[in-house]
């Protein structure tokens, strides 16, 4: 038993080193293969003119509405 298994692993290598990973040209020309790289898999552009802007604006409504829903609830007249 151990002798098949021996003889399994000495004669397994030939058929994993010609296993290749690599892409076609046809397959990186597809349409359904996007660009890869930093910034290219986000769905806003950081680099935009007024993107700071726009984050910590939306960064601050987050963080403080829930603070101001709280205050209106206690504040609201009771009946």
């Amino acid at each position: 038993m151990l002798a098949r298994t021996a003889f399994r692993a000495t004669a397994a290598p030939s058929a994993v080193a010609r296993r290749g990973f690599q892409s076609t040209r046809q397959q990186l020309s597809s349409p359904y293969h996007y660009p890869e790289g930093p910034r290219s898999n986000l769905p806003f552009d950081p680099l935009k003119k007024g993107f700071a802007f726009k984050y910590w604006g939306f960064m601050a409504t987050g963080f403080f509405l829930p603070f101001g829903v709280a205050v209106w609830q206690t504040k609201k007249n009771k009946p």
